[in-house]
């Protein structure tokens, strides 16, 4: 039946490419030579048309073809998915039993992906606010505990260390009764804001005695006290500085002690041909450490062939495990929980770990209130 419709094809598509065009040019060559020529191309046309129509035919012939050949014999059994009733599939993939079972079986889908998505929003809401989680329960964990007062893990482990909240040890877990908590608030007492004594100044320096000692302008001085806060007085028409502020100032900004060599200006200029801008440029770039003397400035020797690449920068010092629990008298734990949760730098070399040195000087220095 196939082959036998294929070579009915072949003919029809034979007769329309081959037969109809020779048919229209005898068509038109037979006409009289006297006859008009608007009805010669009129018949042109209208053969034209004509072989256009047996195309579109054809087309539509074949298309019922395909679709005949396409169109599966297979008959399989299947249960709709969404009225349960048995019917025919003639494809693998066919679910339901009509299109109307197809549409309401994809909204119901529609529907539940809205849902689940609504449920996530809710959930992620929830986690969100847990004191929702906490609210009901009578005992809590010391995490609970300090989101129940709204405090930090800490400030809590204080109240327990002073006795104000008392908790009990089960296994390695602190647990705490909301009761206690709730009854903490309802002993109230009187609110005073601690006093605390500013220490008086006695100790100036005046603005001259300033720009005498540390080689700066008068507009600097004025910029830096407005910036940084510096205590001043006036009497008789002077102005009086805070000789402990002033000095802290530029104790803080006085060169590192260790650097002993040092460029100005016009040494760079000369060495690597810099000018003034470039060379501006390049300290404010690579951070190099600066001094100034009286209106001169120069800067780190060292430092600068490092950025320059003359010589090789020094090695990061470091503290080994043990060095750094022998130093500040640590256990381990104590010292990993420190380097964690602070973000000390460390470096793995081998299967040793090692901290850097300055990092950790520098976190258990004693505190210091300017």
């Amino acid at each position: 039946m196939a082959l036998f419709t294929g070579a009915f094809f072949v003919a029809q598509v034979s007769l329309i490419i081959v037969a109809k065009p020779f048919y229209a040019i005898f068509c038109t060559s037979c006409v009289p030579h006297h006859e008009n020529p608007r009805i010669i191309v009129g018949k042109v046309v209208e053969n034209f048309y004509a072989i256009l129509r047996d195309f579109t035919e054809l087309y539509k012939n074949i298309g019922e073809i395909r679709r005949n050949n396409m169109s599966s014999n297979i008959e399989i059994r299947r249960i709709c998915a969404w009225c349960k009733q048995e019917f025919i599939a003639h494809k693998t993939t066919t679910t339901c039993c009509s299109h109307r079972c197809a549409n309401l079986l994809y909204k119901q889908k529609k529907r539940e992906a809205s849902i689940r998505a609504n449920n996530q929003v809710v959930e992620k809401a929830i986690k969100e606010k847990p004191i929702a989680k906490i609210r009901d329960k009578p005992i809590l964990t010391i995490t609970e505990a300090a989101t129940y007062i709204g405090v930090t893990r800490p400030t809590l482990y204080g109240y327990l260390k002073r006795g104000e909240l008392k908790a009990t040890r089960l296994g390695y877990k602190f647990l705490l009764k909301k009761e206690d908590i709730d009854n903490l608030f309802n002993k109230s007492i009187e609110f005073k804001i601690p006093v605390r004594d500013k220490p008086s100044i006695n100790d100036f320096y005046t603005t001259a005695e300033v720009k005498e000692k540390y080689g700066v302008k008068d507009s600097w001085i004025f910029h830096i006290a407005k910036e940084h806060n510096i205590p001043r007085t006036f009497h008789r028409a002077k102005t009086y500085w805070s000789k402990k502020h002033i000095d802290d100032y530029f104790a803080k900004k006085a060169p590192d002690p260790e650097i002993k060599e040092w460029y100005s200006t016009q040494d760079m200029q000369e060495k690597f041909g810099m000018t003034l801008t470039a060379i501006y440029s390049f300290v404010s770039k690579n951070a190099i450490p600066k001094k100034k003397v009286g209106i001169m400035v120069y800067y780190s020797k060292k430092h600068v062939d490092i950025a320059k690449g003359l010589i090789a920068p020094e090695e990061p010092k470091y503290y080994t495990i043990a060095e750094a629990m022998e130093r500040f008298n640590l256990t381990r734990d104590q010292l990993y929980h420190y380097v964690k949760y602070h973000n000390i730098p460390r470096v793995k070399v081998g299967k040793y770990t090692k901290i850097l040195r300055a990092e950790l000087d520098k976190f258990f220095e004693p505190p210091k209130i300017e």
